[in-house]
């Protein structure tokens, strides 16, 4: 197995200084990409395949699973959205969207394919997967939490070799609702990881996996908490049940690693909206350990 895996790092946070992006030296000015293609998820949520118009933009723009960019439509507004794609498959990157406010409801009902948007980063510190080498992965999603993980996912198959177990445990409320279905499916039947998929209930929905909370699917695997590294996204409620459930596992609070994207804004540290005590979540996170989330209980105790 190969020591090391060779990724792009964030830029070090300094005092008063503007994170450069891969999209510029200037962060606050958007770089043209072109939607290539918008397939539909599930019920107002929609995967945006985009593509930088510079060609060799296009061509080195990178990222690690976990970062994010900001999207913007002129005269409209920006927001920050997480990327459900690789770094591994380049030349193009996906954005999950959902419609949920002014931004992307525009998005939804005027964009369309072959328009151009503006793009920013990738912003955010992603996840540190220099650790997961060698190590078992156990990841946990609840709902949209899907959205980050699902890059991340696709990061650990297409560098198989250097992982041990990978293991996905996704939970949603209903059979409608889960994310990449089909797609996660293909990845259990193909073997590349262990797929566990619950509902909260199936709404009398055509369904034959688990029915119950995702912290339940727990009880249906073992791990060895020493070599495996434990990634969670979902919403609050998700946080205070599946932190009690692995700690009560036996995972060392380092070992445990949230990702916190909900609180992005400006990215760069700039507006306060993602101030939390004395760290900025866009420019610290998203990803944090457990041990930084109690000391900063605000991070997912809202």
């Amino acid at each position: 197995m190969t020591s090391s895996i060779d990724v792009p790092r964030p830029a070090p946070v300094r005092s008063g200084a503007l994170r450069e992006a891969a999209t510029g030296s200037n962060p606050y000015l958007p770089a043209t990409a072109r939607i290539m293609r918008v397939g539909h998820l599930i019920q107002d949520v929609r995967l945006y395949d985009l593509r930088f118009h510079d060609p060799a933009l296009a061509d080195r723009f990178t990222y690690r699973p976990g970062q994010f960019v900001e999207l913007s439509i002129l005269g409209v507004g920006e927001g920050p959205f997480s990327l459900p794609s690789s770094p591994t498959r380049r030349g193009m990157f996906q954005l999950g969207i959902r419609r949920a406010g002014k931004l992307t409801t525009y998005l939804f009902d005027h964009v369309s394919e072959g328009d151009e948007v503006g793009i920013r980063g990738p912003f955010g510190n992603g996840f540190p997967v220099e650790r997961f080498v060698g190590q078992d992965i156990l990841l946990s999603a609840g709902g949209l939490g899907m959205v980050p993980l699902r890059g991340l996912l696709q990061y650990l198959i297409d560098l198989r070799p250097h992982f041990g177990r990978v293991i996905l445990l996704y939970g949603c409320k209903n059979p409608d609702s889960v994310l990449f279905r089909e797609e996660l499916l293909g990845v259990q039947r193909r073997g590349d990881a262990e797929i566990h998929l619950t509902v909260d209930g199936t709404e009398q929905k055509p369904w034959t996996g688990n029915v119950g909370v995702v912290t339940d699917l727990l009880e249906e695997i073992e791990v060895d908490v020493n070599r495996t590294l434990a990634v969670a996204c979902g919403p609050p409620v998700f946080y205070k049940f599946m932190v009690e459930k692995l700690t009560t596992m036996g995972f060392a609070k380092d070992r445990i690693l949230l990702s916190l994207e909900r609180r992005m804004e400006c990215g760069i540290g700039k507006c306060g909206h993602c101030a939390v005590g004395y760290t900025f979540t866009c420019l610290h996170g998203p990803v944090f350990t457990l041990w930084d989330a109690l000391n900063l209980p605000e991070l997912i105790y809202e």
